[in-house]
């Protein structure tokens, strides 16, 4: 980076943070601070949610699954609009009437006090842990950028972020999100375009799509029934829709985006704004992703993204896996470069026959990589992976200058938006649904408000630790999936039976939700010593759910009728 893009990157981050620490700055009122007074159009709200949702971990990590693995990632999000209807349909309208300020206080009129502060609890652990992937994902961008220590990066960017939230409340986050993701937008359109113009002379974007089809990169859609794959039309139907229920449903950072609407008209719109654009944006991230496979196809990459991690390996075998790599990819290009002009010419007969020897040739270069990435796995003891260090890699040494910072400066906006709404969530709930329930129930406004900035910075420390040690065998995106997916299935249980399910009462509900949630963590805990549980981490939501669901019907038939819950007030 020069000059320029130092100008770029601290101007941005530096004018959207002072412009609503300015607009939020001295707000006493606790509903604004918490939820955000009330009075958004459909417009924010959508982009808020959608803000919100598309952390710094989306735009950063999701290229590089594009790159590994091709767009069948996108199938994780094929629930998401069939969500979005049922939430805009049945959660919003009870969420409204009762005036709440988090979810888990209607589990409260609905059932009972231990049954809200067990949904709360499970909120609190799943999003407490998922902040600190939201620190994780920019501090790798700033520590490839600058060269510093990692651990220094995650302490002084989360730092940045806490400071900025405790400041300004939701309020701050809602007014600056439309901004972050102007950039946000701005900035991944002109990679794409960037990238398109990078491709070789004579390499036309369909030459481009052709040639990631041959790579199997673009299987957008995979209908096998198998539990087993990963990510199938099936699992992202059936599980992403319980996945995406529970998260736009039941988890406060989203909830709080669009309780507090102008109108429960306003609120629905903004829903189903992402019920429509969701899947294309994450659709358009993997072929960016996709795109830069080809791209690194003739332009001859690192053997490992992660070069901090790389240069630390020993001289003599770092040059032999170097050496053996490149001399791999210079096959495979030269074999491309056949395709190509045969290709041109129209000699179907050269151009197979072309392709077969790069795809071999590639077969090598990728024999290469994963031998490298054990050797690394060995070293650290969990599996070594660089899928997230694809983008910046190709931003920082093909880009222009300018467009650097500017990039560099969305993936810290993402960070910013998605971080503080996750912090001022966290802060929600435990004032709320903790302190201010159990504590001190005659506690002012000024005193919630002042209590909402102390938790909000010790959930900002607490995701700074997850942070620091964090040590992931997945790539970014995959990781946060795959923890939200553990947690996620046995509130949605809960909500689910509290809107739908009448004769079951708390204490049925609490321990079944107990129950489930131990139930999914074994799955998940011996899923590589049982062959058989190693299922898509997409069917937990529904395993949890379901499980939750069942065990409270058949422990509130051995307990008997449910005795009836007296209502409470909607904020304690």
């Amino acid at each position: 980076m020069n000059a320029l893009d130092y100008v770029v990157l601290f101007g941005t981050l530096l004018g959207i943070a002072a412009y609503g620490m300015w607009r939020t700055c001295g707000r006493k009122d606790l509903r604004d601070y918490l939820s955000g007074g009330g009075q958004s159009g459909w417009l924010l709200i959508g982009l808020s949610v959608m803000a919100t949702q598309a952390s710094a971990v989306t735009f950063l990590s999701t290229p590089g699954q594009g790159y590994q693995d091709g767009l069948g990632f996108v199938q994780n999000y094929f629930g998401t609009p069939f969500a979005l209807i049922i939430i805009a349909v049945f959660f919003l309208p009870v969420y409204r009437r009762l005036n709440v300020y988090t979810a888990y206080e209607y589990l409260g009129q609905r059932f009972d006090t231990k049954t809200r502060l067990l949904g709360a609890a499970l909120f609190l652990v799943q999003r407490g842990l998922g902040a600190g992937l939201t620190i994780y994902a920019p501090a790798i961008v700033l520590s490839t950028i600058f060269g510093w220590p990692l651990n220094a990066t995650i302490i002084c960017s989360g730092l940045v972020v806490v400071a900025y939230t405790v400041a300004g409340g939701s309020d701050a986050v809602s007014l600056t999100q439309k901004y972050q993701l102007g950039i946000i937008f701005a900035g991944m359109i002109l990679a794409f375009v960037l990238l398109v113009m990078k491709l070789p002379a004579g390499l036309s974007l369909g030459d481009a799509l052709t040639l990631a089809g041959g790579f199997h990169k673009l299987q957008a859609v995979d209908f096998s029934p198998s539990l087993h794959v990963r990510y199938t039309f099936w699992s992202g139907l059936f599980g992403g829709t319980f996945l995406m229920l529970s998260y736009f449903g039941t988890d406060q950072s989203q909830v709080q985006r669009y309780i507090r609407g102008a109108s429960l008209r306003e609120s629905r719109l903004g829903l189903m704004f992402n019920a429509v654009w969701k899947i294309p944006m994450q659709f358009f991230i993997l072929l960016l992703g996709v795109l830069l496979f080809v791209f690194y196809q003739f332009e001859q990459p690192p053997v490992f993204f992660n070069q901090a991690a790389w240069k630390n390996q020993p001289t003599g075998s770092a040059q032999t896996a170097e050496a053996e790599f490149a001399t791999a990819h210079a096959e495979e290009r030269r074999q491309l470069n056949a395709w190509l002009a045969a290709r041109r010419a129209g000699d179907q007969s050269s151009e197979k026959a072309a392709f077969a020897l790069a795809a071999t040739a590639h077969t090598r270069v990728e024999v290469v990589r994963d031998s490298v990435k054990t050797q690394l796995g060995k070293e650290s003891g969990t599996p070594a992976n660089d899928n997230d260090y694809i983008f910046i890699t190709f931003i920082l040494d093909y880009l222009p200058h300018g467009v650097i910072g500017l990039l560099t400066a969305a993936f810290f906006a993402a960070a910013l938006n998605s971080k503080a709404a996750e912090l001022n969530s966290l802060a929600s709930t435990t004032v709320v649904d903790f302190y201010r329930h159990l504590l001190n129930r005659e506690a002012s406004d000024v005193h919630c408000v002042r209590a909402a900035q102390g938790f909000t910075a010790f959930w900002g420390l607490f995701a700074i630790a997850v942070a620091i040690f964090a040590n992931l065998s997945e790539n970014l995106v995959q990781a946060a999936n795959i923890l939200g997916s553990l947690f996620y299935g046995v509130p949605l249980g809960i909500f689910l039976l509290a809107f739908f399910v009448k004769p079951v009462g708390g204490t049925a509900v609490f321990w079944a939700a107990v129950v489930a949630e131990v139930v999914i963590l074994f799955l998940y805990g011996v899923r590589h010593l049982i062959p058989a549980l190693d299922i898509s981490y997409l069917w937990y939501n529904l395993i949890g759910c379901a499980a939750c669901m069942l065990f409270s019907l058949v422990i509130q038939a051995a307990l008997g009728p449910a005795p009836k819950t007296p209502a409470t007030p909607a904020t304690p």
